[in-house]
């Protein structure tokens, strides 16, 4: 297939080519006109008057060097304009047929490009015979569709995620509400008890649902505000929102805390040691125990949560900062979105900190944040 773009080009190198070749032809040709004029008026003239015979009849010398100097210039003229000519077509020749073999590689790039679509993202240009810049365009290309099939791939599996989490609150209610309105003798304890389930499913949906958001509002974005923050403060504040679930579930806390500043947005901040002691919380066992550690330093300040919990492979403990991967856990399980530890690596990327985990032994994992405090 023709591409209109690279036919343009085509032309546009052909016609720049021929009128480059044609300028030179002319001036080449010009100096010729010029050097043959100035060779014949240097010969010697003869006196005037002057008779020499040529080809047994007498000239007069004037007429005859006037008339050889003019069959000099016309010779160069004619056979000038003969090359001149033969010159400038075989330039645009030439110029036509070399353009459109160094333009295929561009032509195949160009046609990938065209044919590409999100179900054709596997598609790739491959290596091309040019080793110049085209080559090193095709293989750029090559990988920013690599890029491009990563992040396509990521969001379908996102979506699919996404989906079958939300699917499983509204399943909930739909199965509640179908069962308890097709009940004729359901009673008031009844409504009341399918309510309940009702709302402990909506509020997990909607709790999943400020995850996702606050998760596309921090992955990729940069701070909005930045402020100094003790990250012993916002440690406190996320203890007393599950404290009470941590008593009940005998949990055993230990605070090794110095005051450590962190510079960034404070509702990011809050929400990464939220998410890390909620998670000491929620996925430990019963009678367990939690260590808490805050470190400041010259440039670093550092947060790290230990917990008790189940064993943990240590190749799969990255994975726990994927969406909806939880630690040890099904993905149906009723304690969480598995949104945590996404949140937060999105949150302490935007500060530009980082943020490592790793298994306990004996069972529970050690997340360790570092963020800057300068």
């Amino acid at each position: 297939m023709k591409l209109p773009g690279a036919r343009s080009l085509r032309v546009r190198v052909t016609v720049l080519a021929t009128v480059l070749v044609a300028a030179a032809g002319l001036l080449l040709l010009w100096l010729a006109w010029t050097l043959v004029g100035d060779a014949v008026d240097a010969v010697p003239h003869m006196p005037p008057g002057t008779i020499v015979r040529v080809d047994g009849i007498d000239v007069d010398a004037s007429t005859l060097a006037q008339h050889l100097r003019q069959h000099a210039v016309t010779r160069v003229l004619i056979f000038g304009s003969l090359a001149f000519c033969f010159v400038v077509a075989a330039a645009a020749i030439l110029a036509w047929t070399f353009t459109s073999r160094v333009l295929r590689p561009l032509r195949e790039i160009t046609g990938t490009a065209r044919r590409l679509s999100i179900e054709s993202m596997g598609e790739r240009i491959g290596e091309i015979r040019s080793r110049d810049e085209l080559a090193e365009l095709a293989r750029t290309f090559d990988d920013m569709l690599d890029r491009l099939q990563d992040a396509f791939d990521s969001q379908r599996h996102f979506v699919a995620n996404a989906s079958h989490e939300l699917r499983t609150p509204l399943s909930v209610i739909r199965t509640e509400l179908d069962v308890t309105l097709s009940d004729e003798h359901a009673d008031v304890a009844e409504f009341r008890r399918m309510a309940g389930v009702v709302l402990d499913a909506t509020n997990r949906a909607g709790q999943l649902v400020n995850s996702l958001l606050l998760l596309a509002r921090t992955d990729g974005a940069g701070l909005v505000t930045r402020e100094l923050v003790d990250l012993t403060v916002l440690v406190e504040r996320a203890w007393s929102a599950v404290r009470g679930e941590a008593e009940q579930r005998g949990l055993r806390a230990d605070f090794a805390m110095q005051p450590s500043p962190a510079i960034g947005d404070s509702a990011l901040l809050e929400r990464i040691a939220g998410n890390l002691v909620e998670n000491a919380v929620r996925h430990n066992v019963d009678g367990g125990w939690i260590e808490v550690t805050t470190e400041p330093g010259a440039q670093w300040s550092t947060l790290r949560v230990r917990s008790s919990g189940g064993l943990l492979d240590p190749a799969a403990v990255p994975e726990l900062f994927q969406p909806f991967r939880r630690a040890g856990v099904a993905r149906t399980a009723r304690s969480g979105a598995g949104l945590g530890l996404s949140i937060v690596r999105a949150a302490v990327q935007a500060h530009g900190g980082t943020v490592s985990a790793e298994p306990v032994v004996g069972g529970g994992l050690a997340v360790t944040v570092r963020l800057p405090s300068v």
